[in-house]
């Protein structure tokens, strides 16, 4: 049987999934609750559990704050949060689990499964953590994209970029407002430039930010829809990496 701690600011959605895991994962042994992020970090290097289920937006410190001050204890993680954004997908390259609110106890018996490893097998877990925060943290730094101009250098909000094309030497930044900047960057500096969890080249041509990411369209490689409208075309080399991504395996 495996310890588990459950900690989410949200009482009556960490006492719903306490009452699942009871009712459908036996295996698991709920050891605590906690609603304060506050002290989160102390009871977790007290407990010591196997396996921590932990919410991600919460007041003062959100759950990957929470892991990155752990220092003797580091238990598997599934991440618990009702917010599909960049982290998510962020955690999906890192092949950690996490869960979506309302929680599903269908869901939940597949990921407790997938995430009950031995504690023995922590370090391999620590490792993914510990990739996972350095990217996360790279994020952070690169929230404005400085783009050449004529006269000096525009800074564009990352999280307003729908996709970014080639165009020979320079490269077309598309924003959701509808403009359109040319840069002399070419679009392999920006692929490098860009968080990976958030940015796909899915063409030689043609790198997208997943979130604007309206409509998959089978074919050899297929086409995304685009929030504008746009359809970009999908090399056949990155069609199952892509899928992956935005989380159809099939």
């Amino acid at each position: 049987m495996l310890s588990a701690l459950i900690i989410d600011d949200e009482a009556h959605c960490a006492e719903t999934l306490q009452l699942l895991l009871t009712k459908y994962c036996p295996e698991i042994n709920v050891i605590g609750v906690i609603n304060d992020s506050l002290i989160a970090e102390a009871e977790i290097q007290k407990q010591k559990p196997d396996l921590l289920f932990l919410d991600i937006e919460m007041p003062h410190y959100n759950g990957f704050e929470i892991l990155n001050q752990l220092k003797d204890h580091h238990p598997a993680v599934v991440f618990t949060t009702a917010y599909d954004h960049y982290a998510l997908q962020a955690i999906k390259h890192h092949a950690l689990d996490y869960l979506l609110k309302p929680i599903d106890h269908e869901e939940l018996i597949a990921t407790v499964k997938k995430a009950g490893i031995h504690p023995s097998a922590g370090n391999s877990h620590l490792h993914k953590i510990e990739n996972l925060l350095l990217e996360l943290s790279q994020e952070k730094k690169i929230q404005k994209l400085p783009v050449p101009s004529l006269d000096g250098i525009v800074y564009i909000d990352t999280n307003k970029i729908t996709r970014i094309s080639a165009d020979s030497n320079y490269s077309q930044i598309y924003l959701e407002n509808g403009k359109k900047l040319t840069s002399s960057k070419t679009l392999k500096e920006y692929e490098l430039l860009l968080p990976e969890s958030v940015f796909f080249r899915v063409h030689s041509a043609h790198l997208v930010n997943l979130q604007f990411v309206e409509r998959y369209m089978r074919g050899d490689g297929g086409t995304l829809m685009m929030s504008d409208g746009m359809v970009i075309e999908i090399s056949r080399q990155k069609k199952k990496a892509l899928l992956e991504r935005l989380g159809d395996t099939k």
